[in-house]
């Protein structure tokens, strides 16, 4: 409003006054942060057992068409999911063909990776671009060694995981079907043992359809059939990181120093495991002394393969002799490579540990493997990994002799093949009550996602630190 005086430039302006407004402000919307790649982990292998827990518990899932138990269902799909092999009732007998379906998807999608899996399923189906979080998870839980070419990498590991699985289906389907255990000659039944023994074996689960908790006992002296699934176990238990890396650079020298690591470690392993089990057992008349001459070193040189990393056996454990089962404790502990289908703390663990040794006794600084040195950090992983590891297999131990009459080796062997994710047992397995159960589910569940989960848990939390505490010794030994 304006007001206009008699004199020049007597103007007056008056603001009109109105009511105040009243503005309400609404609160920020909190933005949801992606959970971290080891919650991510955890989650989806939760998921995956519970959806396979929630398919054993129907009626079509057994043989007699009756519900399973809770702890059964339950320890079963974690041992599947996880890639174990440990059963506490039989699955051949007790299983229907469907609930043998539902084992077999389990051990395929843990052993592939449940992360993996749907990251190939958005880039092969939805078409979707992966988010770098997703392709983070991934490179973590394979190993993969570029960020930017981890799509590439699980469609790679698919075709890698389908073709060797489909060439030991073959194999394996007329090594069955010419045989009596799966039937009558030529039976198809030989098929699905071929299959999903392949499968199984690739995977290092260890299940199998032989009946009667004999795993692959019937087949001690078949060369096509313990030569076909040791060389799966083997594969899957190095990843496609390091068969790709082999078969792509061929050669010693130009190798990544990871591979050439984990080869070397894998073949001392299978070695000394075949040695030491071949002479232990020799004359032992309930595993190898009773077979012939010729058929002991390959049956010892499969159970070094095979007690490392899956559960398959030719022999049967409960008949070992105490110093073996020291040394399959041994090598189920140390587990298969990084990346792959096998458990443990995995032999790059166990071959950096040895090479700080070396390094140390040698008077070196630094870690070095192969002419190149090792960063502190990842070595502050690694034995982040092995010492929480052997605390973790205390606990399980600790928690199976509370709660099982078994002795003290029984159940130590059962918790390092609980933790392991190996599947073989002394045969007390069966015999399991339900808080040993749910016991051995937690250390196969830990056994499986641990040392991933544990790796991304602190290679998250690296940060730059702007100074350097003062030094001091502190005396050791």
């Amino acid at each position: 409003m304006t007001v206009q005086g008699s004199r020049p430039g007597d103007r007056r302006v008056r603001v009109a006054r109105t009511k105040p407004e009243r503005v309400v402000l609404k609160p920020l919307r909190r933005i949801r942060e992606p959970l971290s790649p080891a919650k991510t982990l955890v989650l989806a292998f939760a998921m995956l057992i519970l959806a396979g827990t929630g398919l054993l518990l129907l009626p079509w899932s057994t043989a007699e068409g009756r519900t399973t138990d809770l702890v059964t269902a339950l320890f079963t799909a974690t041992s599947a999911s996880c890639v174990t092999g440990l059963v506490v009732v039989d699955t051949a007998t007790h299983w229907s063909p469907f609930g043998e379906v539902v084992i077999l998807l389990l051990i395929q999608a843990g052993g592939f990776g449940i992360m993996t899996g749907s990251t190939l399923l958005l880039y092969l189906i939805a078409g979707r671009r992966t988010r770098l979080h997703d392709r983070i998870v991934v490179q973590e839980s394979l190993g993969g060694l570029e960020l930017g070419s981890v799509t590439a990498l699980v469609r790679r590991i698919a075709i890698f995981t389908l073709s060797v699985e489909l060439a030991g289906a073959v194999i394996l389907s007329i090594a069955f079907m010419a045989g009596p255990e799966a039937g009558p000659t030529w039976h198809p039944l030989g098929i699905w043992w071929g299959v999903f023994h392949s499968i199984s074996a690739f995977n290092n689960a260890g299940f199998d359809l032989v009946g009667g908790f004999r795993s692959l006992t019937p087949f001690g002296d078949d060369w096509w059939v313990l030569g076909t699934v040791g060389i799966l176990l083997i594969l899957g238990g190095l990843g496609w990181a390091i068969v790709g890396d082999l078969f792509g650079r061929r050669r010693w020298r130009r190798l990544a120093l990871e591979t050439r690591l984990v080869v070397v470690v894998t073949v001392s392993l299978l070695l000394i495991g075949t040695v030491l089990i071949g002479v232990i057992e020799w004359s032992n008349p309930a595993t190898l002394g009773r077979l012939p001459p010729e058929q002991r070193l390959l049956n010892a040189a499969f159970e070094s393969a095979t007690l490392r990393t899956a559960g398959f056996t030719a022999l049967s454990p409960a008949g070992f002799a105490e110093a073996s089962l020291f040394v399959v404790m041994a090598l189920m502990f140390i587990g298969g490579a990084s990346g792959s289908t096998a458990g443990g703390i995995k032999v790059n663990t166990f071959g950096l540990l040895g090479a700080v040794i070396l390094s140390s006794m040698r008077g070196r600084p630094s870690a070095e493997v192969f002419g190149r040195r090792i960063p502190h950090g990842v070595v502050y992983r690694a034995l982040s990994v092995a010492l929480l590891s052997i605390a973790f297999v205390f606990l399980v131990g600790l928690g199976l002799a509370v709660t099982t009459p078994a002795t003290f080796v029984e159940t130590l062997f059962e918790a390092v093949s609980a933790f392991g994710t190996v599947g073989a047992s002394t045969g007390i397995t069966p015999e399991l009550n339900d808080p040993a159960r749910l016991i051995a589910i937690f250390g196969m569940f830990v056994g499986r996602l641990g040392p991933i989960t544990l790796v991304l848990a602190l290679s998250a939390r690296v940060r730059p630190v702007p100074y350097r505490p003062a030094v001091e010794t502190v005396r050791i030994g």
